[in-house]
């Protein structure tokens, strides 16, 4: 059973100003949101694929193993609000696990990803109401009227998404999740935690260029959307791990002088300099329950895959 409440996405004058605004900064930046166009939502799942994308793995071993025992924890009745869905392959291991729940909401940036997964979940659980809701969900999200009777809900934010942004960020996301959650509400969360350099550069630099494409992309992604210049042949893709501030920086490296038009502004990219487009904190469990504490939340439970690589926090909204 499917429902669907597509959203606009976010008023062009808004999005292109943001994205001029970060690329006329000392640091050039990009929004990372602006990677899951259709293609962009494609090449993360292959990401997801990668032997040396451990998050992906991790997670869903948590997941199998931790199964019953997350369920147990959510109980029944609830409603869950999945932040970022993208294939919602993770979700459907969760799912299996509940007894019950009242509604899937599928959130997600990606409108033709988004309805392909909620059409497939809908076709796996025919007695489940899936209702697809496409927004961006680094803004206030309001649920479909119909829900508004439903108090009980969950937030499951898997992916370490949360990483994506500092810890002011990540308190202000927090708090709106919390804000749509209420005052009963959960949120089961994934969080990657710090590692080898070694390890971290190869999951976000992958030897068969996957990640490489994906970050690319985003220049195509503007291009589409505003009909503008970049030439991707004059970006490479890096991703280095700053140990001081505990994250993974994505760049676009510019290797050759690059005069770029974007909705009538002509912008300047010097040999060397760089796009930032992603940062990837990990957390430590500690540092995470605080961040959350500053948005409403009590820690609850935590799990760990089998190598402790990746940690899936149950939180509970504080009264």
């Amino acid at each position: 059973m499917t429902s669907t409440s597509l959203r606009p996405a976010p008023p062009a004058d808004d999005l292109l100003q943001e994205i001029l605004e970060g690329l006329q900064s000392a640091q050039p930046t990009l929004p990372c949101k602006l990677f899951y166009d259709e293609r962009g939502s494609q090449l993360y799942d292959q990401i997801t694929e990668l032997d040396v994308y451990y998050p992906f793995a991790a997670e869903v071993d948590i997941l199998q193993r931790h199964g019953q025992d997350i369920a147990a924890a959510l109980g029944e009745g609830a409603l869950v609000v999945e932040y970022g869905s993208g294939s919602s392959v993770k979700t459907r291991l969760l799912l299996d696990a509940l007894r019950h729940c009242a509604g899937y909401i599928p959130i997600d940036i990606s409108r033709e990803h988004l309805l392909a997964a909620a059409g497939e979940t809908a076709s796996r659980y025919p007695q489940l109401q899936v209702d697809p809701l496409c927004a961006d969900f680094t803004a206030s999200i309001a649920l479909p009227a119909r829900w508004a009777g439903n108090d009980r809900r969950v937030a499951f934010f898997p992916g370490s998404t949360i990483g994506n942004f500092d810890a002011d960020g990540a308190i202000d996301l927090l708090r709106n999740i919390r804000a749509l959650v209420g005052a009963r509400g959960q949120l089961l969360i994934g969080v990657d935690v710090p590692k080898d350099r070694a390890a971290l550069e190869l999951a976000y630099d992958d030897p068969q260029g996957v990640t490489a494409a994906f970050n690319l992309n985003i220049l195509d992604h503007v291009n589409a959307l505003f009909g503008a210049d970049f030439d991707t042949g004059r970006f490479h893709h890096e991703a280095v791990w700053d140990e001081d501030c505990s994250r993974v920086e994505m760049h676009l490296r510019c290797t050759e002088a690059h005069h770029v038009t974007l909705a009538g502004t002509r912008l300047h990219f010097p040999r060397g300099q760089s796009i930032w487009t992603e940062s990837s904190y990990k957390y430590r469990p500690d540092m995470f329950c605080d961040i959350a504490a500053g948005a409403g939340f009590r820690a609850e439970q935590v799990w760990f895959d089998s190598a402790r690589r990746y940690s899936l926090h149950l939180m509970q909204a504080d009264l």
